[in-house]
């Protein structure tokens, strides 16, 4: 089961670090399957904290701090919401939901290809509303912010960059959430840093690949897998 766990943490700290987000939307899903979701959210929560802490020592000049601080400061009261959801509802019907997200998420963005823009932060308090209720319920608050960030036509740098400047300070947040609910368990901690070294290759194994290959090519390829995930892990809540 250890070795799964790395790989799956590798998998997705290497999609992080190439393209700025994504790894919760693998993670979480797939470390599901083999463990409870309780368990799943918190580390993928704390991987991300590692992966922002040195994206953002690297590519802080290309923040966009507003934007970046309207969508935390939304996220925040949204994040309660999410944690009532974790610790009140039935695993299934958490399972169910993650599922239906994942899905939804990915299959739009593979047939969507409308033109819409959003060319001010006046939407930002909701995007980031609702990354705070599906980051406090399932450690991953990434499409709601994917979604802006690409409704803002931000350029591949700064729209990595951006999102690295929300997630350090909302995952902090949640994982304070996680550890103020009890989440945050002797399992979670243990799982981390025992992948804490696979963390760091992939962090560097990511960001050298983002530097050669097409990222929308790969992004797609990406989102295809997490409608196979996503079904997956419905399949797995209903059985």
């Amino acid at each position: 089961m250890l070795f799964l766990v790395m790989a799956i943490i590798f998998l997705a700290t290497f999609i992080r670090s190439a393209f700025g987000f994504g790894e919760a939307l693998v993670a979480v899903p797939l470390l599901a399957l083999i463990m409870p979701i309780e368990i799943a959210a918190p580390v993928a929560v704390l991987v991300s904290i590692t992966v922002a802490v040195v994206a953002v020592a690297q590519d802080w000049r290309h923040v966009h701090f507003r934007s970046a601080g309207v969508l935390f400061a939304s996220t925040c009261v949204g994040i309660p919401i999410g944690l009532w959801l974790l610790t009140a509802v039935p695993g299934q019907t958490v399972k169910t939901v993650l599922a239906v997200v994942i899905i939804a998420f990915s299959a739009i963005f593979l047939f969507d290809r409308s033109r819409a823009m959003l060319k001010t932060d006046r939407w930002a308090p909701v995007f980031g509303f609702l990354a705070g209720i599906l980051g406090g319920a399932y450690g991953m608050n990434g499409p709601p912010l994917v979604a802006y960030g690409t409704l803002r036509r931000w350029p591949p740098q700064r729209f990595r960059a951006t999102l690295q400047g929300y997630f350090l300070p909302a995952s902090v947040v949640i994982m304070l959430g996680y550890w103020l609910a009890g989440l945050w368990q002797p399992p979670v901690t243990r799982y981390y840093l025992l992948t804490l070294p696979v963390v760091i290759v992939a962090i560097v194994a990511g960001r050298a690949v983002n530097r050669r290959f097409d990222a929308q090519a790969f992004i797609t390829c990406v989102h295809a897998g997490l409608v196979v995930v996503g079904m997956a892990l419905l399949w797995q809540a209903r059985a």
